[in-house]
């Protein structure tokens, strides 16, 4: 069977161990999904269209996201206007959502304040950062 294509929406700044976690776990033959990177910094651009553009396109190509809900995800960025959405993270669970991608939220700490766009969705919700977890959520996407 095909591992299953995950996207990522993180704060770079602040959560990106748990990316790169979720990377190492990629590598592990009983791990059923491959990640790849969605974060503004990767695409090594300042321009919102830009960015807008890569952003949507590898959300477009995953079939899955995982949304890493860490303590300054909710955060205002002082772009918001431009990018449409409180932040780079609303914009890409926005974009998932619209492409009927699998969401599943993994909020890190119970206080973290997770964006609107994750509610009203058919989504998973995992609290703190667990593999078995994790991947039972995206099972249950896949069903």
């Amino acid at each position: 069977m095909a591992k299953k294509h995950v996207v990522c929406s993180f704060d770079f700044e602040h959560d990106k161990k748990y990316y790169y976690l979720l990377k190492a776990w990629d590598k592990n033959p009983n791990i059923d999904f491959y990640m790849s990177d969605c974060t503004p910094k990767e695409i090594q651009s300042n321009d919102i269209a830009t960015i807008k553009r890569v952003l949507s396109s590898k959300i477009g190509e995953a079939k899955y996201m995982v949304a890493l809900i860490g303590k300054h995800t909710n955060d205002l960025h002082e772009d918001s206007k431009k990018i449409g959405y409180r932040n780079w993270q609303s914009y890409e669970i926005a974009k998932n959502n619209e492409k009927e991608n699998g969401l599943v939220v993994v909020r890190l700490d119970d206080a973290n304040v997770v964006p609107d766009e994750a509610y009203g969705v058919n989504a998973e919700w995992v609290r703190g950062f667990d593999e078995d977890k994790i991947k039972k959520a995206l099972e249950r996407l896949s069903m």
